[in-house]
This record gives structure tokens, sequence and C-alpha cells, in this order.
């Protein structure tokens, strides 16, 4: 048998519930995974609460889009993989109906990729999701370069660190947005090499003063909302902006500064592409290694609390990744 967090209906944390379901066998092409920690997403929130764009298969939903566990069974003709094997999952698509929230879970070959040696299983579940966003969002679509200046708002979320560590590792500027001054100093030394917080600096002006003028290169937005248009004129002309999120789930104003490049990047429709997700799993593995990728986690939580570790999800006051242990 394996534990599933389930819910019936939208609403609070406290509609989410334990129950036990069969441990399903791998089919053909398919493993199945004795997970061992999960990472807690805002997407997972919005599932719960009805506001994800995408429908939800209720009563009896599920949730979860991260996690990292061991092989214990694997299904006919896949080769590369053996139980006991430690992966990191990579997409999760059907979340609804097989969401990582669970003690096992079962998945196509391709979804899983080995973890690396030098992360414990906390910190490869809050790997993968933030660091692929970023680096999708930085590199595939914006093809940030060194000497590139980038504007990261929610920078205290597990992407906008991320977003942090890889423009460092690339050899850029991040500039840290948040609207909470009390998380400036933690958001240096994670990295940022300056911090804005909205709640005492002009976003737009201090981000023309630390640009001497110029504006910046590049904004990872996963706000959205009708600050937009004030966001994008922080960059300078003929700038990108990548909304990677929509945490403000109003209406987006237009940016109206000319020229500039607008992306909407969706990150299940970039690393379904097996070639793609072993391109960043290259470059992660190589920031492990250097020191420079370094999942920064806010707090733990046992599965059997999930309901408190989405209340304090909730809160808003994390810096990085909640993660269930199972």
């Amino acid at each position: 048998m394996s534990r599933v967090v389930v819910f019936d209906e939208t609403g609070a944390p406290e509609v989410l519930r334990l129950v036990d379901e069969p441990a399903a066998e791998p089919a053909p092409g398919q493993v199945r995974l004795r997970i061992e920690a999960i990472g807690v997403n805002r997407l997972d929130q919005m599932m719960r609460t009805g506001s994800s764009p995408r429908p939800i298969s209720l009563p009896h939903a599920r949730l979860g889009i991260e996690a990292t566990g061991t092989i214990d069974a694997v299904g006919a003709g896949v080769q590369a993989l053996r139980p006991g094997d430690p992966v990191i999952i990579t997409a999760v698509p059907d979340m609804d109906t097989n969401g990582t929230y669970a003690e096992s879970i079962v998945l196509p070959a391709e979804r899983v990729i080995p973890r690396p040696g030098d992360l414990d299983p906390v910190a490869a579940a809050a790997l993968w999701v933030g660091h692929s966003t970023a680096y999708g969002a930085l590199i595939d679509t914006a093809g940030m370069r060194p000497g590139d200046s980038v504007l990261i708002t929610a920078a205290s979320s597990s992407v906008g660190l991320a977003a942090i560590q890889i423009a460092n590792q690339i050899g850029a500027m991040p500039i840290a947005v948040t609207r909470s001054g009390p998380k400036r100093e933690r958001l240096l030394a994670a990295g940022g090499a300056a911090v804005i917080a909205t709640d005492s600096d002009d976003l737009v002006a201090t981000a023309q003063a630390l640009t001497d003028g110029a504006g910046v290169d590049i904004i990872i937005d996963s706000v959205m909302g009708p600050g937009l248009a004030e966001l994008a004129s922080a960059a300078r002309p003929g700038g990108t902006l990548v909304a990677v999120g929509w945490l403000d789930p109003r209406p987006a104003s237009f940016p109206m500064n000319a020229p500039f490049t607008i992306h909407r990047y969706m990150g299940f429709a970039h690393i379904l592409d097996p070639l793609v997700v072993r391109r960043i799993s290259a470059f992660l593995t190589a920031g492990i290694r250097s020191g420079v990728t370094a999942p920064i986690i806010d707090s733990t939580f046992s599965l059997d609390h999930v309901v408190d570790a989405h209340r304090h999800l909730e809160d808003g006051q994390q810096v990085g990744k909640i993660v269930l242990t199972v």
C-alpha cells in the first residue's frame, strides 16, 4: 500500500487528507519510485484552491509535480535504470491523477534523471522545478549572457533563488526583488548582487540606478498582474521579459515601452523534450559540483503534516523551498 494525499473539493489547506491506496505495478517502459522527499510548489496551492488555469479531476484529486526517491521496480523494456537507483522526477503532466504527494508513484522511465550524489533527498526534492524553470526562462528563452543585468521578481521563491544562482553561474548580475525589507539580507546572502525591497524602494528608479540609467537587460517575472507594465519600464530599450508564473491572478497590464520582447515561459512544454532535460541536468550537475547551485530549503514537514506545510506556504514568508519528507 501507499499513502497518498488527495482532496475532494477545492479550498483551504484542510481539504487535504491522507488515504491508503495499492502501490501500482510499472507497465512496460515505466518505473516505480519509493518517494523520499517532495517539493511543495505554488502550483500545488493553486490547484488546491481552484485557481489553477488547468482543469482538475475532482473528487479524489492528487497534488505534486516534484519529488525524489529510489526506484523499487521497473517495467519490461527499461534498461538504463534498476531497483535501488536514486532519481529525481522531471515532469508530472498528470499531477491531478498521479501527483507526487505520495509514498509511491509510477512514471515513464524517461520522466526521471539520476540524482546527483552530492544532494541528499531533501535538497534533491527542492532542485528540479525551480532550477529547470529558471534555466529555461533565462538561458533557453532570454538568451542570458555574461554581464547581463537580470531583474528577478519574487526572488525569495524557489524559482527566484534558482534564478540568482544560475545568473551567478553564467556571470550575469542578479538583482533580487522582494516586497519585504526583512528579506533583504537573506537574498544578499543567497547571491543577489543587489536587492530591491518594494516596501521601501522605488523599483524602477532603483533598477535604473543600479544599471547606470540604462535599464536591466532581462526581467524574469513570477507575479504578472497589474504591475507588469511598471515592472517592464525597468528594462532597457530592446530588453526582454520572461513571465514564468502568475502569483497575482488579476489581469496583467500591458507594457507600452518599445522595443521590448515578452515571452510566456511554460515549463511543462519545455521539459517534456528529453534533449532539453539532458541539457538542463548537465548544467545543474556542473553547478552543484562547483558549489554555485545549492537548493535553499526554508522548512521541512512530514507527509503527515501536509496541511501545516500548505498553511506555511500560504503565509508567504518563506525564503526557499518547503519540502515534505516521507
